[in-house]
């Protein structure tokens, strides 16, 4: 189902009902505060004057009605108490399928710099000593990496994420998922 402003609703349910569930950890709550954020949408949508913000302002209102539950739920709670910042990105299988099979596919020395690097944390100079290379070659092969990775996620996928780090949108442009 597409909205008159070209998201999918039933998609962009799923990933808001993943974030709230992360806070509240009850299914039907979350089932409850999603339902209440699509009515405050419905309702407050004539408030909205820059539609690219859509996203975000919906996020806002989740935020919002998150936190209006604690607050009935107990007077200690405070907004602050909860993590927004620290939250890990939620990527989606397809997005993190597309990723291990896009990285496998890297040419060896670009696969194990990027692997070493941002996948197994190891500092670019500890890096640059095992892959017998430059201090300097070692931050540029990891640049490289990434840079074909990101050209050719490009290439597989559209992809879009919120102000949070989560997917929002995720269209296969080839049979990569």
């Amino acid at each position: 189902m597409e909205s008159t402003v070209g998201i999918n609703l039933n998609f962009f349910q799923q990933e808001l009902k993943g974030f709230v569930y992360k806070r509240v950890r009850d299914k039907s709550l979350t089932e409850d505060i999603v339902h209440d954020v699509f009515i405050k949408v419905q309702n407050k949508i004539g408030q909205l004057h820059e539609r690219d913000k859509l996203t975000n302002w919906i996020y806002q209102i989740t935020k919002n009605a998150i936190i209006d539950h604690f607050r009935k739920q107990s007077r200690s709670l405070h907004a602050s108490d909860l993590d927004w910042e620290n939250d890990a990105p939620n990527f989606n299988e397809c997005v993190t399928r597309c990723l291990e099979n896009l990285m496998a596919s890297l040419p060896d020395k670009y696969r194990e710099a990027l692997q070493l690097a941002d996948v197994e944390k190891m500092p670019q100079l500890e890096l640059a000593k095992r892959l017998g290379i430059s201090y300097s070659g070692a931050k540029s092969r990891v640049q490289r990496a990434r840079q074909i990775l990101k050209e050719r996620m490009d290439e597989t996928l559209i992809i879009k994420l919120d102000s949070y780090g989560n997917v929002i949108v995720c269209e296969n442009r080839s049979k990569c998922c």
